[in-house]
């Protein structure tokens, strides 16, 4: 039985991640920040959940030592995200280092500190896997490329966060060749991110995540992947 964690899991994606690898016979931990609606989340798919804040190390340790007491861990998959800039609303020159900083926190710093601190019990599984939720909008090829939607996008701290998170992916991919380690692009999908203005549904934005997350031992690490294939970085 194939363990999995998934962060930021009880609505959206993540949510719908989790429903799908439930399906798939995945023993999956919801991780969220709320304890009752990680619980209903996690009743409503047949699934585990656990608390998890992203941003607060005490709060990831925790989370690992519960995990770790229960059995161990196959698969993490690192959903969790945020934008504070309403989608690219703000003019560049309102951004500030504390929004980036806050930015980052979560969606950088937070897959360090889970990697940091679930690391120790990916080591121990037969088929280790890590799944890093990244973004088209983090491409340098295309965000220099006039005619899509990267060169368009006015916002700064997300796909600058996500570019970071891509550049992480490959680091800890060539550290760790036993592992499978990859990033990948659900989709513009409708979630809370962007105010459900997204076009995908969430079953057709966590379909790339689920099928990573099941990636074969002898299958691909260290890439950037959407539903069709790879992605230039």
């Amino acid at each position: 039985m194939t363990t999995t964690l998934i962060t930021g899991a009880n609505k959206g994606l993540g949510f719908e991640t989790a429903r799908q690898l439930v399906a798939a016979g995945h023993t999956v931990y919801i991780g969220s920040r709320d304890a009752e609606r990680g619980r209903r989340a996690a009743s409503s798919l047949g699934a585990r959940t656990v608390v998890l804040d992203v941003t607060d190390d005490a709060s990831v340790e925790a989370a690992a030592e519960r995990i770790e007491a229960d059995g161990g861990l196959d698969v993490l998959i690192n959903n969790a995200g945020i934008d504070v800039e309403g989608n690219g609303a703000l003019e560049i020159g309102e951004i500030t280092a504390d929004m980036m900083r806050k930015v980052f926190d979560t969606n950088v710093f937070g897959v360090v500190r889970m990697l940091h601190a679930f690391l120790p019990l990916l080591h121990r599984s037969a088929a280790p896997v890590v799944v890093n939720v990244s973004s088209s909008l983090a491409s340098m090829a295309r965000a220099t490329t006039p005619g899509t939607n990267a060169f368009a996008y006015p916002g700064l701290s997300y796909p600058v966060s996500k570019t970071a998170v891509n550049r992480l992916t490959v680091q800890y991919a060539k550290a760790l060749p036993h592992m499978r380690i990859n990033a990948v692009e659900p989709g513009y999908t409708a979630t809370d991110l962007n105010a459900h203005a997204g076009t995908q549904t969430v079953a057709q934005g966590a379909e790339i995540i689920a099928r990573m997350a099941q990636v074969a031992p002898d299958g691909p690490t260290g890439g950037y992947y959407d539903s069709t294939g790879s992605l230039p970085w």
